[in-house]
């Protein structure tokens, strides 16, 4: 067995490469459509993180501007909130929502919110289980070394429980987000639902990479005959 040329592989992993496939679209999508629509507050992404990092008592946390496009995020080791130029410098409704969500992260992480907390704690071995598990798994099938697909299976069902703790951290950030801008006044109540679009949209990824990470540790189940019948 070689799940790069297994059938059950492809079969289990469609619906889930689908859905990846759409949400990746989605967000692209939306973003574009209201990066074109501009806040009547005309507040650029960069003054909308710093007002609500402000309202919070965060002063101790910076707002600065990085590469790339959506790359925008929450750094809590060094409490930076870093902003794509697209979010950064535009008052679009895209850049707004998105600016409001990742300061949104930093809320989160001043009120030692629970979720984000665990996932901090697990992000060292989380990146070990994504480095290797997936290496330790294949040479235990290629090699017929069960224990080893079993070791490689426990560190890949812990990048699983990551993804999931990942949920309801972005989900609460978006919440708390449209929450802020509400009711700090920083956008009309008019323009709430663009907001709340495009982060909808950024959720989907979330969703459709916890989804796909399920299907694969399944999937790893099933062949190492743990799940189901074993396979000969």
């Amino acid at each position: 067995m070689f799940y790069g040329i297994d059938p059950l592989y492809w079969i289990m992993m469609a619906p889930v490469l689908a859905l990846s496939l759409f949400a990746s679209l989605k967000v692209k999508s939306t973003f574009k459509k209201y990066s074109k629509v501009m806040s009547s507050s005309g507040l650029t992404g960069a003054e909308v993180a710093a007002q609500i990092l402000r309202r919070n008592g965060l002063t101790n946390v910076s707002v600065t501007e990085t590469g790339g496009f959506l790359s925008d995020h929450y750094d809590p080791t060094k409490k930076v909130v870093r902003l794509s130029p697209d979010v950064f410098r535009s008052s679009s409704i895209s850049a707004i929502g998105v600016a409001a969500h990742e300061t949104g992260h930093a809320v989160q992480h001043a009120k030692a919110y629970g979720p984000l907390v665990l996932r901090n704690t697990m992000v060292p071995v989380a990146s070990i289980g994504s480095n290797l598990s997936w290496i330790i798994i294949i040479a235990g099938f290629i090699f017929g070394v069960m224990g080893l697909v079993k070791v490689g299976i426990v560190l890949f069902s812990v990048v699983v429980f990551f993804q999931l703790v990942t949920l309801p951290v972005e989900f609460n950030a978006s919440t708390r987000a449209k929450a802020m801008l509400s009711s700090y006044g920083l956008i009309p109540e008019t323009e709430l639902q663009g907001v709340g679009r495009v982060l909808s949209a950024a959720a989907m990824t979330y969703v459709a990479a916890a989804a796909s990470s399920i299907m694969t540790l399944l999937y790893f189940l099933i062949r190492a005959g743990l799940l189901g019948g074993r396979d000969e």
